[in-house]
């Protein structure tokens, strides 16, 4: 399961966000370090069913009309302040925790509400621009540590016949989530000695910064924009990387109000539809949080769940069957599974993220939706449905 990671300082609203993507129940103040040991859950991002092609819904507990969730897990872990990467606050637990994560969703108060150490202060007195490159510098600083403290090794293959230094960064870097492929494309890009024993600190402080970028890629969360001065967000939303503006209260109080009965919303909406009888007070707010959608599009948080899957990570969707001509599994439930893979995938890979066994015993495919069989290098698209014939059961 692809894994998304919450970084960003204190009280930006990592855990609300957490809470609303989830509905699992956390701990959340209006202090710092408000999340001590990382809380882990499943969240989903949010695609169209292939069910929408026939004549009725597929009836997974995924589909809500159409519209398929599938899961990814979330981890939200301890804030970040100033010189994390040195230990500073819950540093080095909060950027161990960071290692599995394939992405890193960036919560920034965009509000001005919080200082730089995660203290509350009046909303417009602090520049949410300043937490920007926040987290990205101090993973990046942490990283280079971590090669630093470890580079001996290095210095010492090179010294043995036929060393090679991709691979013998390669195994330095494995843990952080590198694959042979990022080592080689960084080394490429970089201008290094040949020599391991001549790289300065800078040279590795370039890797890690180049590892980090390929491996760890952020996108920004623009939180609490319904309280945000709106030229705090024009600055945010104009910055040349991804942003993307989101109220994690709003989200919460929707999904909350779903779960009640109260309100008509599928997470990702465009906006909702009051069910039931609601006090003024929260009427009111409600109606706040429409105009707010009304303007961005939503309250964001399942875009940032999506942007971070289908943009920066480059995933489509696949569905496995076993009958191609009913879209079915052995038992007749329709589309039964969801898998994400990235993009350029093959049956194949499909193959083996249902099943290593389903892998090794691959022997061809057939797309569902023309009933015909594609080539083993065939590249699979978003919502293919895809039978798998295997010497496997």
């Amino acid at each position: 399961m692809l894994s998304l990671a919450l970084a960003g300082k204190p009280n930006a609203g990592k855990s609300t966000f957490y809470t609303a993507a989830t509905m699992a129940e956390v701990q959340m103040a209006n202090y710092p370090f408000t999340t001590i040991d990382a809380n882990r859950g499943v969240t989903h991002v949010r695609t169209t069913c292939p069910c929408t092609d026939l004549e009725e819904r597929c009836g997974n507990e995924h589909c809500r009309d159409g519209t398929r969730y599938v899961p990814v897990e979330l981890l939200d872990v301890a804030g970040l302040v100033p010189g994390a990467h040195e230990g500073r606050g819950l540093g080095n637990q909060f950027l161990d925790e960071l290692t599995n994560a394939d992405a890193i969703l960036n919560v920034v108060d965009a509000s001005g509400g919080t200082n730089a150490e995660g203290e509350p202060v009046e909303v417009g007195t602090h520049d949410p621009l300043t937490d920007i490159d926040f987290v990205e510098e101090e993973m990046d600083l942490w990283l280079a540590s971590i090669v630093n403290r470890n580079w001996e090794s290095v210095e010492r293959q090179s010294r043995s016949p036929g060393f090679d230094i991709e691979e013998a960064v390669t195994d330095l870097l494995t843990g952080f989530g590198a694959t042979e492929y990022d080592v080689m494309a960084a080394l490429r890009d970089l201008d290094y000695p040949e020599d391991p024993i001549q790289w300065t600190d800078d040279d590795r402080e370039a890797l890690a910064r180049d590892i980090r970028q390929r491996t760890k890629p952020i996108v920004v969360v623009a939180n609490k924009i319904d309280v945000a001065p709106d030229e705090y967000v024009e600055r945010l939303l104009d910055l040349d990387k991804p942003v993307i503006p989101a109220t994690a209260q709003g989200e919460l109080a929707l999904r909350r109000g779903a779960e009640a009965g109260a309100i008509d919303y599928d997470p990702g909406d465009e906006s909702f539809d009051v069910t039931g009888d609601l006090p003024e007070e929260q009427a009111t707010l409600l109606s706040e949080l429409r105009d707010t959608m009304a303007e961005y599009g939503g309250t964001g948080v399942q875009t940032a769940l999506n942007d971070a899957v289908y943009d920066l990570l480059d995933h489509l969707t696949a569905y496995p069957v076993q009958d191609a001509a009913k879209w079915t599994d052995g038992t007749g439930n329709v589309l039964p599974d969801a898998f994400l893979l990235p993009r350029g995938s093959t049956p194949t890979d499909l193959a083996y993220a249902v099943h290593s066994d389903i892998g090794d015993g691959y022997l061809h495919a057939v797309n569902a939706r023309t009933s015909r069989e594609v080539a083993e290098d065939y590249e699979l698209e978003e919502g293919d449905v895809i039978k798998i014939v295997s010497t496997a059961k």
